[in-house]
């Protein structure tokens, strides 16, 4: 490892000691977040009055998960020694805590959920979102702060938009406050842009859900159906996240035993659809708030609470909301099922003047950084695999069987499942 004091590199610069300066910029967040308030209400449209306040507090923190043990051992970063039956590997990752009291939220400091949860606001709805910095339960040594980046979104004021290097990162133990007003509807995602490379990878990335306000225009939409965007051509019945990223055992690993990861190197073990592999992606939800029974599903997988199985009743129409934050390309395909994207990053594929470029296809094409909301008719009564094209997403490390990122569209026949839940 290189010596800061002899690289060349100023030593007030390296990785750790960088937190000071996110240490400095929050001391002035007080202010910021007045002003913020004040910027935000002065980019607002003329005439347009935010739909309701939405408060959201979530808490930055590490913690244990569990890969399928059908998966065979990448010797010696996976299963991890160290961790805690019935988990098998370390990361980091954010927690809701909304209404909790504060012996609660901090009763949550180890606890780390992947992928991070799904958030939802209205078009038009003021977000206040607190996030607070439990620290690292199983590395006290590392200072790292965090940070809310909600990617793709503009921001009134660069504090809220948390790259370190120009707002503040929120210290151990302290809360910072963000500030938005979203005003474009679609499929955003937010991760952690403190040493991002790094927590990104251990598990500091979730989706963001923006509807649009015509899902509330009662003069356009009377009926109050559901639409992903400001068109009607863009309504659906159910909806659904699809949240793609892979991981290194390797780095989760070195984080956990206190080694260095060489990033230049990445080669991801497990390929995932909202944090789990096949086939615990069939699995269901779960609650990580609950303590379930010992050697249940729910107590292993309740800290990679959602599952990724679609339901529909023939005839639906579904908004699968796919979106990246890995490090590599990945092609979606649901066997026999065409699809149609209408959104591509959060925009609509449609001109002002009408011009549409949405487009069907049976394989959707996502990026690094990257989301798509994706709109299809379910097909007849039956179960249907949805997978990534990329067959070495789908071995865990070569393994022999299927595993990582695959999961299946069952469809019930017509009027069989009740209404989804807003």
């Amino acid at each position: 490892m290189t010596d800061d004091t002899t690289s060349g590199i100023n030593p007030l610069l390296s990785r750790r000691n960088f937190l000071r300066a996110g240490v400095l910029g929050a001391a002035g967040a007080g202010v910021a977040l007045y002003a913020g308030r004040q910027a935000s209400k002065a980019v607002a449209a003329p005439g347009f009055v935010p739909t309701k306040t939405d408060e959201v507090h979530l808490v930055g923190t590490d913690g244990w998960v569990s890969m399928p043990d059908s998966a065979s051992p990448m010797d010696p970063y996976w299963p991890d020694t160290l961790a805690p039956s019935p988990y098998n590997m370390y990361v980091f990752g954010f927690r809701n805590v909304t209404g909790l009291s504060d012996a609660q939220v901090i009763a949550q400091r180890g606890l780390a959920q992947i992928s991070a949860p799904v958030l939802a606001f209205d078009e038009g709805s003021e977000v206040k979102l607190s996030l607070t910095n439990l620290g690292l339960s199983m590395r006290p040594d590392l200072v790292d702060g965090h940070t809310m980046h909600w990617h793709g979104f503009n921001n009134a004021l660069p504090i809220f938009d948390g790259v370190p290097e120009m707002s503040a990162s929120v210290p151990i133990g302290k809360t910072m406050v963000y500030y938005y007003r979203p005003h474009d509807p679609g499929t955003f995602m937010y991760h952690c842009h403190f040493e991002d490379v790094e927590h990104v990878q251990m598990g500091m990335t979730g989706l963001i859900y923006v509807r649009p306000k015509l899902n509330n225009d009662k003069t356009l939409n009377p009926n109050g159906y559901r639409y992903a965007y400001n068109d009607l051509s863009t309504r659906y019945d159910r909806e659904f996240p699809l949240f793609i990223s892979e991981n290194q055992p390797e780095s989760h690993w070195r984080d956990a035993h206190i080694q260095i990861t060489d990033w230049a190197s990445f080669n991801p073990g497990f390929g995932l659809f909202n944090g789990r592999a096949y086939p615990d992606t069939l699995q269901g939800d779960f609650d990580p708030l609950t303590n379930y029974p010992a050697g249940s599903q729910g107590e292993r997988l309740k800290y990679q609470p959602k599952g990724s199985v679609i339901t529909a009743n023939a005839g639906e129409t579904v908004l699968l909301r796919i979106a990246s934050l890995g490090y590599v390309r990945h092609t979606v395909t649901i066997d026999g099922v065409p699809m149609k994207v209408v959104g591509t990053d959060a925009s609509l594929l449609k001109g002002a003047d009408g011009t549409d470029s949405s487009y069907v296809t049976n394989s959707v094409d996502v990026g690094p950084g990257e989301s798509r909301d994706v709109l299809f008719t379910a097909p007849a009564a039956g179960t249907y695999k949805i997978y990534d094209r990329n067959f070495s997403n789908l071995s865990n490390q070569g393994d022999g069987g299927y595993g990582g990122m695959l999961t299946e569209l069952r469809v019930s026949p017509a009027n069989t499942l009740p209404a989804q839940a807003r």
